[in-house]
């Protein structure tokens, strides 16, 4: 039996973003004038996760996300690992900030006007420096939204996750750090996880869709191509930017 989303429910799932609101702006266009072909009643937006770093403004794609709700639509907004590496380092873990730096963190703190004079420069007092100065410019309802961001959503046969899942461990037992970080032992793996998995976090050219997940990161960021899949009862489509 093919996998289907519950009765009268079309979900359109959103890739990593990574800060290019002019692709989110496009997406939530095309999704507008496709859903109107739909029937079904019930319409879910799910966000993958990693709405921040990379892209010209992550700033700009979480006020997006946050004012973007057409009439009959809910909302999925998922935790990836940009957003990880970011509450952790609000939260003054410092490791993770450099972390973060490393893979482009130091774009997203410009994004929200916190200047970034020696970008090579890692030691305590200027990491710590940096998270106070982000700390006080970051808007309360964003950090209210990186904090109520979850790491997985079920929905009829369908799992979403940022990263993936770790296998021969029920869905119910996945670690957090599983679903937003995973990459190898879940993208090699043939095994059937209790649902098809949905997610972002590992970049290709175009869709991968294998029995087991269907991957959805087309590396927006830089190729230009934000990925949706749109799901419809046993029906799947995509729509790109």
């Amino acid at each position: 039996m093919r996998s289907q989303t519950p009765p009268n429910t079309v979900i359109y799932a959103i890739g990593d973003i990574h800060g290019r609101d002019d692709l989110l702006a496009a997406m939530h266009d095309r999704i507008a004038v496709e859903v109107r072909q739909r029937t079904a009643r019930r319409k879910l937006v799910v966000y993958l996760g990693d709405y921040v770093s990379r892209g010209e403004d992550s700033r700009r794609v979480v006020d997006r996300v946050l004012e973007w709700l057409p009439e009959g639509f809910e909302r999925i907004t998922l935790k990836g690992n940009h957003e990880d590496l970011l509450l952790r380092f609000l939260d003054g873990d410092l490791d993770a900030g450099r972390h973060w730096f490393d893979y482009d963190g130091l774009d997203a703190l410009a994004h929200y006007g916190v200047a970034v004079p020696d970008r090579q420069s890692r030691d305590d007092e200027t990491v710590a420096a940096l998270r106070d100065r982000f700390a006080a410019t970051l808007p309360l309802s964003h950090r209210d939204f990186f904090r109520s961001l979850t790491v997985v959503y079920r929905s009829g046969d369908y799992c979403f996750v940022h990263g993936g899942v770790r296998p021969g461990i029920p869905l119910a037992e996945q670690s957090e750090h599983d679903c937003m970080w995973i990459r190898k032992p879940f993208l090699d793996s043939d095994a059937d996880h209790g649902a098809i998995v949905v997610h972002g976090h590992s970049i290709s050219k175009t869709p991968v869709i294998a029995h087991n997940r269907i991957g959805i990161d087309t590396g927006a960021y830089r190729s230009g191509i934000l990925t949706c899949l749109v799901l419809d009862g046993t029906s799947r489509s995509f729509l790109q930017t």
